[in-house]
């Protein structure tokens, strides 16, 4: 089925048309650092609304429509009692119906953990392995890596084929927080309910454990992957995976929000491109990835490679709002820092109950990215939107 979408350009007010039926993945890829997108013909046949952007009176206007709420004006309010749960529709809850998706991350994050365990064993240099294995290792919900082994599963692989990729996932995940706690950076104590990698090593050997990470999880895809993955597959994935963490990925969104930082000038529009390449990214690199070891087609990858990029934003929009709802008992980890850092947020550029309705409207479109898979296959995937959507640390 052809997908029209109208995005607003970067230089200017006026309205462009983009068909990805007959675009190149390049031209997605160019396209979808915009963000707003929104679908004039999809599985459902929706009437959706075009977007507008403005602002005026220190308010943000933006009449956008991914799935069935529609944005009218954000104000930007403190009150809030609803949560995200709240304004997702009990039709779309509906989606997930007999899965146990608890028992399914559950079981991923298990075999996840045994097969990083084995990846890094605690050798010579001691304590730089120490370093590693203490921040890979302390848990955490293994998003990206089910979300790896999910895709190939749905697309017709196995874990087997993922889960190489799967753990080097969590590895570059793994750096990125190791990095992103250091003094120079966030300067947080706590994570994951334990005092920070360079709380207990040292800044030197915690910047090398990322480091480290870091290598390893392209040496680990190489070396490790089934040698019946087809060797194009996975050069792809490396690939992938190398844009995904430089300059226009996860690092290029880290420095522009390190310098973003304190500046009250800050929009919606640049909020987004920091986080849809902050974080966003890595976890669309998860799940394409998985579908290009599993046999995806092209098609198959741009509509998985859309329902990313919603629940890659997703993900940081609940971050964004979890920060200023709960406790730091509750988070495991420092709560409230964006405000004391005056950092730009969803919740404070939007407020929060209009940030908490922005997240459900990425869940639901999410979901209707998936709605012409089998409902059976992408049921952990559906379970994966709304668990982020859901999250409460």
């Amino acid at each position: 089925m052809a997908y029209s979408y109208m995005t607003m350009a970067a230089s200017s007010q006026s309205l462009h048309f983009f068909n990805f039926a007959s675009s190149s993945s390049q031209e997605w890829r160019s396209v979808r650092s915009c963000f707003k997108l929104t679908p004039f013909n999809n599985c459902h046949g929706a009437n959706l609304k075009l977007p507008s952007v403005g602002t005026s009176n220190g308010e943000i206007y933006c009449h956008l429509k991914l799935g069935l709420l529609p944005y009218k004006k954000y104000s930007v309010s403190s009150g809030s009692t609803r949560t995200v749960t709240q304004l997702v529709t009990e039709e779309e809850k509906g989606q997930s119906v007999g899965f146990d998706f608890k028992n399914y991350m559950q079981s991923k994050a298990e075999a996840v953990d045994k097969a990083l365990d084995t990846a890094i064993p605690l050798e010579y240099p001691k304590k730089l392995h120490e370093s590693m294995r203490y921040s890979l290792l302390a848990g955490g919900k293994r998003v990206r890596p089910a979300l790896c082994i999910a895709v190939c599963e749905l697309v017709g692989g196995t874990q087997d084929l993922a889960m190489p990729t799967a753990c080097a996932m969590e590895m570059i995940h793994t750096m990125s927080l190791i990095h992103d706690d250091l003094p120079c950076m966030d300067n947080d104590d706590f994570r994951r309910g334990k005092p920070t990698n360079h709380k207990v090593f040292g800044e030197n050997i915690a910047v090398l454990a990322g480091d480290a990470l870091l290598s390893f999880a392209f040496e680990h895809i190489a070396v490790a992957t089934s040698k019946t993955v087809p060797g194009d597959r996975i050069l792809r994935v490396i690939s992938k995976l190398g844009k995904s963490i430089g300059s226009q990925g996860l690092v290029g969104g880290q420095v522009a929000d390190i310098t973003c930082a304190g500046d009250s000038s800050i929009d919606i529009k640049t909020l987004e491109w920091i986080h849809i390449h902050k974080t966003g990214m890595l976890l669309e690199c998860s799940v394409v990835s998985g579908g290009i070891l599993g046999g995806a087609t092209e098609e198959e990858i741009e509509r998985i490679e859309r329902y990313a990029v919603c629940v890659g934003l997703l993900f940081q929009v609940v971050d964004d709002i979890l920060d200023v709802s709960k406790s730091s008992e509750e988070l495991g980890k420092t709560a409230g820092k964006d405000l004391i850092t005056d950092k730009a947020t969803y919740p404070k550029l939007m407020g929060l109950e209009k940030a908490k309705e922005f997240a459900a409207e990425l869940a639901s479109r999410a979901k209707k990215e998936l709605s012409c898979f089998d409902p059976l296959k992408a049921a952990p995937l559906l379970g994966l939107a709304d668990y982020i959507a859901f999250r409460q640390n």
